[in-house]
């Protein structure tokens, strides 16, 4: 009795392969999807939460500057409005 490889040659496993592969996508898809999809979207969700987070803190330091600067400038424009302030504050 014949078998498959005799029938169709070396090719045999190729071809096999490639016919089960079409025979068992419609099954093996959606079960693939059913099984990704909870990892996929885990990913995206730490994705945001990092990026959320580092927005956050990179807005913290920023307003930090923000404030410090505007404080440096407030205090040197006291200084140049009163030059006796500002000497006896050098002098400190």
């Amino acid at each position: 009795m014949a078998d498959l490889k005799d029938m169709l040659g070396e090719g045999a496993g190729p071809v096999a392969l490639g016919a089960g592969a079409i025979i068992l996508a419609p099954t093996l898809f959606p079960l693939a999807g059913r099984i990704l999809r909870p990892v996929a979207k885990g990913a995206i969700k730490t994705g945001m939460w990092l990026y959320r987070e580092t927005f956050a803190v990179i807005a913290e330091s920023a307003s930090d500057l923000v404030a410090e600067a505007r404080s440096e400038l407030e205090a040197e424009s006291q200084h140049a409005a009163d030059p006796k302030k500002a000497r006896k504050a050098a002098a400190t």
